[in-house]
């Protein structure tokens, strides 16, 4: 949801935005098993008031956090390390469970949904590469053929798909024939981001995927990564501690810090009418 320019709003909102999710029913309020859905024509991803604590004895990951994705929109999660943004992440995919709050996901609300069926595409920072496969064999089961193989694409659909991707993403041929444990970081989250891409995904969430790059190839592979967003005109939640690339890739900027949410808004909503000192100081790091 991109904000308008307008200092008379709410401090922890854009501008003249109001965040859908302070409409959302609450999970305490659902009768057990009924499936909630948000009006008709809104997807993206929304988060009401979620909270999730690993310890009893430590502060909440997560704290009473609300957060807007619109429908097409490409958000990042920006904040220290321990802020919360992988935990979030975690959350939207289904990898972890809300303690309390909702989480909807193309209108529809997932908190009991599995991971795997709730059409959300993951990158992670850690790759989850299958060390046991190739690279690429379109024929058989690989890193990157797997989700297409598990779609039961025929092998030629499967070969052009997959041929446009690696080519995007800088993956040579000759790399095809190896596995996770042969390759180096940067070429192991170049089949990672491959792997994602070649879904078409309406929804992925990224959790920090650029940064076993070298920074001449982290250039190229943001701009490719916005395009891949811009193509399909899916909904991207992105996590990075960098505001540079936060600045270059987002329609919209979450800013976090000890779980919970400081101030979101667009690049020039949060660099006109910064919240909090924090976000100046980020801005200016």
């Amino acid at each position: 949801m991109t904000m308008c320019d307008n200092p008379g709003a709410e401090a922890n909102h854009g501008p003249g935005d109001e965040q859908l999710t302070d409409y959302l029913p609450r999970n305490d309020l659902r009768r057990a098993g009924e499936r909630a859905r948000l009006p008709d024509g809104v997807g993206g991803i929304q988060l009401s008031h979620v909270t999730k604590q690993f310890l009893s004895d430590q502060p909440p990951a997560v704290k009473d956090f609300s957060l807007t994705v619109a429908e097409g929109e490409f958000t990042v999660l920006v904040g220290e390390s321990g802020a919360g943004k992988s935990t979030v992440l975690r959350l939207v995919a289904g990898l972890e469970s809300p303690d309390a709050g909702d989480i909807y996901v193309g209108g529809l609300w997932v908190n009991d949904v599995p991971v795997g069926r709730r059409g959300v595409q993951v990158i992670f920072q850690s790759l989850a590469l299958w060390p046991h496969l190739k690279v690429l064999d379109e024929e058989h089961l690989s890193n990157i053929s797997f989700p297409l193989k598990m779609r039961r694409w025929s092998v030629d659909r499967i070969r052009q798909r997959t041929r446009d991707v690696t080519e995007r993403v800088g993956l040579e041929e000759t790399l095809f024939g190896r596995k996770p444990g042969e390759l180096s970081g940067g070429e192991g989250q170049r089949v990672a981001l491959a792997r994602a891409m070649v879904t078409d995904s309406n929804v992925y969430v990224m959790d920090e995927p650029l940064n076993s790059l070298d920074p001449i190839n982290r250039m190229k592979m943001r701009s490719e990564v916005r395009r891949l967003h811009d193509e399909i005109g899916s909904t991207t939640l992105f996590v990075t501690h960098d505001m540079r690339e936060a600045l270059v890739l987002a329609d919209q900027i979450a800013i976090m810090r000890a779980g919970s949410l400081v101030q979101v808004g667009t690049p020039d909503t949060l660099r006109n009418y910064p919240a909090d000192p924090y976000v100046t100081e980020l801005l200016n790091a």
